[in-house]
């Protein structure tokens, strides 16, 4: 009877532990049913959460679209409300995220250096009255004023140094000009003399600026862009004539690409012959190895040994041709005073000398022009 009992006891415990094998199988087989579709829906969750970091990524706008940076371009934009409110704008130089720009109102022609940096699009330089041409990109002095902020969306906000705010009030603004209709970024200034509205579209940069002063409105709308042109100067060259002791000018077109450098342009297009009855000032080998304008507001110009060597005249021809390049680079800088210097030593040539600290000064009467 016992053994009945104990077998009865043994078959009923192997069917509980067999019950629980199938349940504990059962269990196994659903956690791995539920872990592969956990799996399935992390990489579908993961899926969908990086296309929407890749889609937020892509609709993101960014300064670079809506400034590009582009030489040898320049952009034309034509002014309501006030004389000067028509202007072109020329890049005369550019490296990296810098951009020195040629503003030309007619009245003056502004030097603006802009740099886009750390997701501001900032104006770190201006000059005034820059008719000549001069790199200006490392210069100093002037502060920063941001004109874009990153993030472009409505409601981002900034304070310039003179109080004035700026804010982007529209990022699909629908802009008509000349050269089409856009979508632009709205960035409004407020002073406390009025407020300015600039449009930026993607692709093209500024296209559209109005300024806003109780019954006054001043604007300037893009009405071009010429790519793949050059910057062009209306510059006296002049030459002495031995034959009659006088000094003779001649207007010349110049062109300038953005990076060139002044210095060579200049050089090669005085050493162009214009008159036979004219002397030339640059011989073949001739090279200015410096020019610029000093902080003095005199301008400083070195030359190669060549400059003596061909030069091939006797002191009263010599002084000519020294007064003629004084005219030429004096009058492109505006200045009145030129300092020559030979290959960085004081010019000596044999007939003339000039000491350090002389200098040559622009005369400019009794000039002829030569037709």
């Amino acid at each position: 009877m016992k053994k009945v009992i104990a077998l009865l006891a043994v078959i009923s415990l192997t069917g509980i532990l067999s019950s629980c094998e199938i349940n504990n199988v059962n269990i196994s087989k659903e956690k791995e049913n539920n872990s592969i579709v956990d799996k399935n829906n992390y990489k579908k969750n993961s899926t969908n959460h990086t296309n929407d970091e890749n889609k937020k990524q892509k609709t993101q706008l960014n300064i670079q679209e809506y400034y590009p940076i582009k030489e040898n371009t320049r952009y034309i934009y034509e002014g309501t409300g006030n004389e000067f409110a028509s202007y072109n704008v020329y890049n005369d130089y550019i490296s990296g995220e810098k951009v020195q720009q040629r503003i030309n109102n007619g009245g003056t022609v502004i030097a603006s250096v802009i740099e886009l940096k750390d997701g501001k699009l900032n104006k770190i330089y201006s000059r005034g009255e820059v008719y000549y041409r001069e790199n200006l990109l490392e210069a100093t002095g002037y502060g920063e004023e941001t004109l874009l902020m990153e993030p472009l969306k409505n409601g981002t906000t900034w304070t310039l140094k003179d109080s004035r705010v700026r804010t982007i009030t529209n990022t699909s603004a629908d802009i008509m000009t000349p050269t089409g209709t856009f979508k632009a970024i709205e960035v409004t200034t407020v002073s406390t003399d009025g407020k300015n509205l600039d449009y930026y579209a993607k692709n093209k940069g500024l296209i559209k600026s109005i300024y806003i002063s109780g019954d006054t409105q001043i604007s300037s709308t893009l009405s071009e862009i010429e790519e793949n042109v050059p910057e062009k100067q209306n510059i006296n060259f002049y030459y002495p004539n031995i034959n009659d002791g006088k000094i003779y000018y001649k207007n010349k077109e110049v062109s300038f690409r953005t990076n060139e450098i002044t210095r060579k342009v200049l050089a090669e297009a005085y050493k162009e012959e214009v008159n036979n009855q004219l002397g030339k000032v640059f011989s073949p080998n001739t090279q200015i190895n410096s020019l610029y304008l000093n902080n003095d507001q005199h301008v400083y110009i070195d030359l190669n040994q060549d400059f003596i060597k061909e030069m091939q005249a006797g002191a009263p021809y010599e002084t000519m041709i020294l007064q003629s390049v004084a005219n030429t680079f004096g009058q492109y800088y505006h200045s009145d005073r030129v300092y020559l210097t030979i290959n960085n030593n004081p010019y000596e040539s044999g007939h003339i000398s000039i000491k350090k600290g002389e200098y040559l000064k622009v005369g400019l009467q009794n000039i002829i022009e030569m037709k």
